[in-house]
């Protein structure tokens, strides 16, 4: 029995969801970079900053060109599940390592949300991708032609 359009596309969705938390946390095992520990000025390395901002775009991007159209309103998804999990993982779960500490909520939730950001922008440029242009349709691409005289 063949999927309705509907369910095609919560499944395209989920598997959006999945390759781009899947993107985050490979970034993360392979920049070695946990964004919730506080290590003092030393947490603002290159890795902390590519896993920061290139990583969640990289994400983004892959979410918006798996989902298709709408896919910029999905990406906001993944950093924001992955960077939760983690946080818990290691208020719950891990130890913290010796000369770190867990980040205070409020400056977790504002890594979050440069992360959330960074992967909106790579949604957008997926989208960009997809459509080859961004902003409104011409005209005649949006409206037929009426036939005979008017106009």
């Amino acid at each position: 029995m063949p999927l309705s359009r509907q369910a095609r596309r919560n499944l395209t969705g989920l598997i959006a969801l999945l390759a781009g938390s899947a993107v985050i946390v490979l970034g993360d095992k392979l920049l070695g970079v946990h964004i919730e520990l506080w290590l003092g000025l030393a947490t603002f390395s290159t890795a902390w900053a590519l896993d920061m901002f290139l990583v969640p775009f990289i994400a983004g991007f892959v979410v918006a060109v798996i989902f298709g159209l709408g896919g910029k309103w999905l990406c906001y998804f993944p950093p924001l599940i992955v960077r939760s999990v983690s946080y818990l993982v290691f208020a719950y779960f891990h130890d913290v390592p010796a000369g770190a500490d867990l980040l205070t909520f409020p400056f977790w939730i504002l890594f979050v949300i440069l992360a959330v950001e960074a992967a909106a922008f790579g949604g957008v440029f997926g989208e960009i991708i997809i459509k080859r242009t961004y902003g409104r349709m011409p005209r005649e691409l949006v409206y037929r032609r009426r036939s005979g005289n008017q106009q």
